[in-house]
Protein backbone atom coordinates (compact mmCIF):
# COMPACT_ATOMS: atom_id res chain seq x y z
CA UNK A 1 0.00 0.00 0.00
CA UNK A 2 1.53 3.30 -0.72
CA UNK A 3 0.47 6.71 0.83
CA UNK A 4 1.18 10.18 -0.42
CA UNK A 5 0.64 13.43 0.31
CA UNK A 6 1.85 16.27 -2.15
CA UNK A 7 2.94 19.33 -0.67
CA UNK A 8 3.92 18.49 2.81
CA UNK A 9 5.79 21.15 3.47
CA UNK A 10 8.61 23.97 1.71
CA UNK A 11 12.31 23.70 2.59
CA UNK A 12 13.34 27.18 2.54
CA UNK A 13 17.61 26.80 2.87
CA UNK A 14 20.87 27.59 1.67
CA UNK A 15 23.58 25.21 0.48
CA UNK A 16 27.00 25.85 -0.81
CA UNK A 17 28.48 25.52 -4.58
CA UNK A 18 31.95 25.43 -5.11
CA UNK A 19 31.01 27.16 -8.02
CA UNK A 20 28.30 29.21 -6.70
CA UNK A 21 29.00 29.95 -3.58
CA UNK A 22 25.85 30.05 -1.35
CA UNK A 23 22.10 29.36 -3.09
CA UNK A 24 19.12 30.34 -1.47
CA UNK A 25 16.91 27.66 -2.20
CA UNK A 26 13.50 26.95 -2.24
CA UNK A 27 11.97 23.05 -2.52
CA UNK A 28 8.18 21.91 -2.22
CA UNK A 29 8.38 18.24 -0.44
CA UNK A 30 5.90 15.62 -2.08
CA UNK A 31 6.24 12.29 0.14
CA UNK A 32 4.62 8.68 -0.59
CA UNK A 33 5.25 6.03 2.57
CA UNK A 34 5.17 2.52 1.42
CA UNK A 35 3.67 0.14 3.69
CA UNK A 36 1.75 -2.12 5.64
CA UNK A 37 -1.47 -1.57 6.98
CA UNK A 38 -1.76 -1.14 10.76
CA UNK A 39 -4.17 -2.21 13.33
CA UNK A 40 -5.61 0.89 12.56
CA UNK A 41 -5.98 -0.04 8.78
CA UNK A 42 -3.56 2.81 7.87
CA UNK A 43 -0.15 3.02 6.95
CA UNK A 44 0.35 5.74 8.91
CA UNK A 45 -1.98 8.75 10.24
CA UNK A 46 -2.33 11.40 7.91
CA UNK A 47 -1.87 13.77 11.25
CA UNK A 48 1.64 12.02 11.86
CA UNK A 49 2.40 12.36 8.44
CA UNK A 50 2.02 16.23 8.59
CA UNK A 51 3.12 16.74 12.00
CA UNK A 52 5.83 14.45 12.74
CA UNK A 53 7.52 13.94 9.57
CA UNK A 54 7.02 17.44 8.50
CA UNK A 55 9.11 18.34 11.60
CA UNK A 56 11.67 15.94 11.43
CA UNK A 57 12.57 17.71 7.65
CA UNK A 58 11.92 21.23 9.62
CA UNK A 59 14.36 20.44 12.10
CA UNK A 60 16.92 18.43 9.80
CA UNK A 61 17.39 21.47 6.86
CA UNK A 62 14.98 23.93 6.64
CA UNK A 63 16.19 27.40 7.28
CA UNK A 64 19.93 26.17 7.63
CA UNK A 65 22.94 25.82 5.66
CA UNK A 66 23.50 22.80 3.86
CA UNK A 67 27.22 21.51 3.69
CA UNK A 68 28.55 18.71 1.39
CA UNK A 69 31.69 16.89 2.66
CA UNK A 70 32.90 17.74 -1.11
CA UNK A 71 33.68 21.41 -0.16
CA UNK A 72 36.16 23.32 -1.57
CA UNK A 73 37.35 24.25 1.94
CA UNK A 74 37.41 23.28 5.46
CA UNK A 75 34.19 22.75 8.27
CA UNK A 76 35.04 22.34 11.82
CA UNK A 77 32.57 21.12 14.25
CA UNK A 78 33.68 21.46 18.16
CA UNK A 79 31.85 23.20 21.59
CA UNK A 80 28.68 23.57 19.51
CA UNK A 81 29.88 25.89 17.07
CA UNK A 82 30.72 25.31 13.47
CA UNK A 83 34.16 26.84 11.89
CA UNK A 84 33.69 27.20 7.95
CA UNK A 85 36.03 28.84 5.48
CA UNK A 86 36.13 27.80 1.96
CA UNK A 87 36.75 28.91 -1.90
CA UNK A 88 33.91 29.01 -5.02
CA UNK A 89 34.27 29.78 -8.61
CA UNK A 90 37.51 29.48 -10.51
CA UNK A 91 39.95 32.09 -11.87
CA UNK A 92 39.24 35.89 -11.75
CA UNK A 93 35.63 34.55 -10.62
CA UNK A 94 37.18 32.92 -7.40
CA UNK A 95 35.60 34.19 -4.16
CA UNK A 96 36.12 33.81 -0.32
CA UNK A 97 33.40 32.78 1.95
CA UNK A 98 33.37 32.01 6.04
CA UNK A 99 31.25 31.90 8.59
CA UNK A 100 31.16 31.12 12.26
CA UNK A 101 27.60 30.22 13.82
CA UNK A 102 25.85 27.53 16.35
CA UNK A 103 25.67 24.36 14.95
CA UNK A 104 22.41 23.63 14.11
CA UNK A 105 22.59 26.62 11.75
CA UNK A 106 24.42 23.91 9.67
CA UNK A 107 23.28 20.72 7.94
CA UNK A 108 26.49 18.29 6.93
CA UNK A 109 25.91 16.11 3.94
CA UNK A 110 27.16 12.84 2.06
CA UNK A 111 28.65 13.27 -1.03
CA UNK A 112 30.72 15.76 -3.22
CA UNK A 113 27.84 18.19 -3.62
CA UNK A 114 23.91 19.20 -2.13
CA UNK A 115 21.64 18.77 -5.01
CA UNK A 116 17.96 17.39 -5.14
CA UNK A 117 19.17 13.26 -5.22
CA UNK A 118 21.58 13.86 -2.15
CA UNK A 119 19.08 15.72 -0.20
CA UNK A 120 16.81 13.05 -0.45
CA UNK A 121 19.10 10.63 0.32
CA UNK A 122 20.06 12.15 3.13
CA UNK A 123 16.09 12.85 4.00
CA UNK A 124 15.42 9.09 3.89
CA UNK A 125 17.58 7.70 6.15
CA UNK A 126 16.82 11.03 9.01
CA UNK A 127 12.86 9.87 8.54
CA UNK A 128 12.96 5.87 8.30
CA UNK A 129 15.14 6.07 11.39
CA UNK A 130 11.93 7.20 13.13
CA UNK A 131 9.16 5.36 11.23
CA UNK A 132 7.35 2.51 12.58
CA UNK A 133 8.35 -0.98 11.69
CA UNK A 134 4.89 -1.23 9.51
CA UNK A 135 6.26 1.42 6.96
CA UNK A 136 9.10 0.08 4.65
CA UNK A 137 9.80 2.57 2.51
CA UNK A 138 9.42 5.99 2.06
CA UNK A 139 10.29 8.17 -1.31
CA UNK A 140 10.19 12.06 -1.64
CA UNK A 141 10.46 14.47 -4.47
CA UNK A 142 11.62 17.71 -4.15
CA UNK A 143 10.50 20.28 -6.44
CA UNK A 144 10.84 24.22 -7.10
CA UNK A 145 7.36 26.21 -7.42
CA UNK A 146 6.42 27.01 -11.24
CA UNK A 147 7.98 30.25 -12.14
CA UNK A 148 4.94 32.64 -13.31
CA UNK A 149 8.34 35.16 -13.61
CA UNK A 150 11.48 35.79 -12.93
CA UNK A 151 13.00 34.46 -9.73
CA UNK A 152 16.39 34.57 -7.98
CA UNK A 153 18.16 32.79 -5.80
CA UNK A 154 19.37 35.00 -2.46
CA UNK A 155 20.61 34.09 1.50
CA UNK A 156 20.64 36.25 3.99
CA UNK A 157 20.06 36.24 7.50
CA UNK A 158 17.41 38.28 9.95
CA UNK A 159 19.44 38.65 13.78
CA UNK A 160 16.02 40.47 14.95
CA UNK A 161 14.01 37.25 14.30
CA UNK A 162 13.20 35.22 17.00
CA UNK A 163 12.95 31.92 15.34
CA UNK A 164 15.20 30.05 12.72
CA UNK A 165 15.30 33.00 10.58
CA UNK A 166 17.80 34.69 12.52
CA UNK A 167 20.29 31.92 11.07
CA UNK A 168 23.28 34.30 9.27
CA UNK A 169 23.31 31.96 6.01
CA UNK A 170 19.59 30.81 4.99
CA UNK A 171 17.84 31.23 1.80
CA UNK A 172 14.96 31.23 -0.72
CA UNK A 173 14.62 31.00 -4.47
CA UNK A 174 11.81 33.61 -5.31
CA UNK A 175 9.79 35.07 -7.99
CA UNK A 176 10.01 38.97 -8.11
CA UNK A 177 6.99 41.08 -9.47
CA UNK A 178 7.35 44.89 -11.18
CA UNK A 179 4.60 46.54 -12.07
CA UNK A 180 4.68 50.41 -13.56
CA UNK A 181 1.28 52.30 -13.54
CA UNK A 182 -0.29 48.59 -13.11
CA UNK A 183 1.44 46.95 -16.09
CA UNK A 184 4.13 43.86 -15.48
CA UNK A 185 7.36 44.78 -16.27
CA UNK A 186 9.27 42.12 -17.68
CA UNK A 187 12.86 43.97 -18.47
CA UNK A 188 12.68 45.40 -15.18
CA UNK A 189 11.87 41.68 -13.20
CA UNK A 190 15.04 40.10 -15.57
CA UNK A 191 17.29 42.80 -14.47
CA UNK A 192 16.94 42.56 -10.78
CA UNK A 193 16.70 38.63 -10.54
CA UNK A 194 19.92 38.67 -12.73
CA UNK A 195 21.24 41.54 -10.51
CA UNK A 196 20.59 39.09 -7.34
CA UNK A 197 20.95 35.65 -8.68
CA UNK A 198 22.93 33.93 -5.84
CA UNK A 199 23.62 37.02 -3.94
CA UNK A 200 23.68 37.47 0.00
CA UNK A 201 21.82 39.77 0.82
CA UNK A 202 23.41 41.84 4.11
CA UNK A 203 22.37 44.40 6.36
CA UNK A 204 24.38 47.65 6.59
CA UNK A 205 23.99 47.82 10.63
CA UNK A 206 25.18 44.07 11.13
CA UNK A 207 28.70 45.40 8.75
CA UNK A 208 32.09 44.79 11.24
CA UNK A 209 35.23 45.34 10.34
CA UNK A 210 37.83 42.45 9.75
CA UNK A 211 39.16 43.33 13.25
CA UNK A 212 36.00 43.15 14.82
CA UNK A 213 35.70 39.54 14.19
CA UNK A 214 36.39 36.40 16.84
CA UNK A 215 36.41 33.66 14.68
CA UNK A 216 36.23 34.23 11.11
CA UNK A 217 39.42 35.43 9.43
CA UNK A 218 38.30 37.47 6.93
CA UNK A 219 39.79 37.51 3.03
CA UNK A 220 41.21 41.04 1.25
CA UNK A 221 37.71 42.32 -0.39
CA UNK A 222 35.43 40.62 1.90
CA UNK A 223 32.60 42.24 3.73
CA UNK A 224 32.45 41.16 6.95
CA UNK A 225 29.26 40.81 9.41
CA UNK A 226 28.30 40.09 12.93
CA UNK A 227 25.84 39.80 15.48
CA UNK A 228 24.40 38.00 18.55
CA UNK A 229 20.69 36.44 18.39
CA UNK A 230 19.14 34.40 20.48
CA UNK A 231 20.72 30.82 19.50
CA UNK A 232 23.90 32.92 19.82
CA UNK A 233 26.50 34.79 18.19
CA UNK A 234 26.63 34.76 14.02
CA UNK A 235 29.95 35.94 12.10
CA UNK A 236 30.42 35.81 8.08
CA UNK A 237 32.79 37.31 5.50
CA UNK A 238 32.01 37.21 1.95
CA UNK A 239 33.69 38.42 -1.44
CA UNK A 240 31.91 41.85 -2.31
CA UNK A 241 31.00 40.82 -5.37
CA UNK A 242 28.91 38.24 -3.91
CA UNK A 243 26.45 40.53 -1.66
CA UNK A 244 24.33 43.28 -1.56
CA UNK A 245 23.71 45.65 1.03
CA UNK A 246 20.98 47.00 2.23
CA UNK A 247 20.13 50.30 4.17
CA UNK A 248 17.03 48.01 6.22
CA UNK A 249 16.57 44.60 7.49
CA UNK A 250 16.22 42.05 4.65
CA UNK A 251 13.09 40.54 5.58
CA UNK A 252 10.89 40.14 2.42
CA UNK A 253 8.85 43.32 3.46
CA UNK A 254 11.84 45.53 3.47
CA UNK A 255 13.29 43.70 0.44
CA UNK A 256 9.79 44.66 -1.42
CA UNK A 257 9.98 48.35 0.28
CA UNK A 258 13.71 48.57 -0.71
CA UNK A 259 13.02 47.19 -4.69
CA UNK A 260 10.14 49.54 -4.72
CA UNK A 261 11.85 52.75 -4.08
CA UNK A 262 14.71 51.77 -5.86
CA UNK A 263 12.80 51.24 -9.51
CA UNK A 264 10.92 55.03 -8.52
CA UNK A 265 14.53 56.38 -8.70
CA UNK A 266 14.50 55.68 -12.61
CA UNK A 267 10.34 56.32 -12.97
CA UNK A 268 9.94 59.53 -10.67
CA UNK A 269 6.19 60.04 -12.56
CA UNK A 270 5.05 56.43 -12.43
CA UNK A 271 3.29 54.46 -9.98
CA UNK A 272 5.48 51.47 -9.31
CA UNK A 273 4.40 48.23 -7.34
CA UNK A 274 6.53 45.46 -6.81
CA UNK A 275 5.56 41.83 -5.56
CA UNK A 276 8.39 40.28 -3.60
CA UNK A 277 8.17 36.69 -2.65
CA UNK A 278 10.19 34.60 0.16
CA UNK A 279 10.23 31.38 -1.23
CA UNK A 280 6.96 29.98 -2.34
CA UNK A 281 3.47 31.05 -2.00
CA UNK A 282 4.33 34.14 0.56
CA UNK A 283 6.20 37.48 0.19
CA UNK A 284 5.17 41.69 0.33
CA UNK A 285 4.01 43.98 -1.63
CA UNK A 286 4.99 47.77 -1.67
CA UNK A 287 4.47 51.02 -3.58
CA UNK A 288 6.11 54.13 -4.67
Amino acid sequence: MILFVDSLTVIDFSYLCNQRGAVGESWIVDLTLHGQLNDESMVLDFALVKKQIKRIIDDTIDHKLAIAKGLNGTVDMKDGRVELDYQFGQGDQSHHLAMSAPEQAVCLLEGDKVDEQSVIEFLKSVIMAQMPENVKDIGIELRPEQAESFYYHYSHGLKKHDGNCQRIIHGHRSQIGVFVDGMKHPRLQKQWASKWQDIYLGTEEDIVTPQQLRNVQAHEGDVCFAYDATQGYFELAISAKRCDILPCDTTVECIAEYLAQQIKLESANREIMVKAYEGVGKGAIAYA
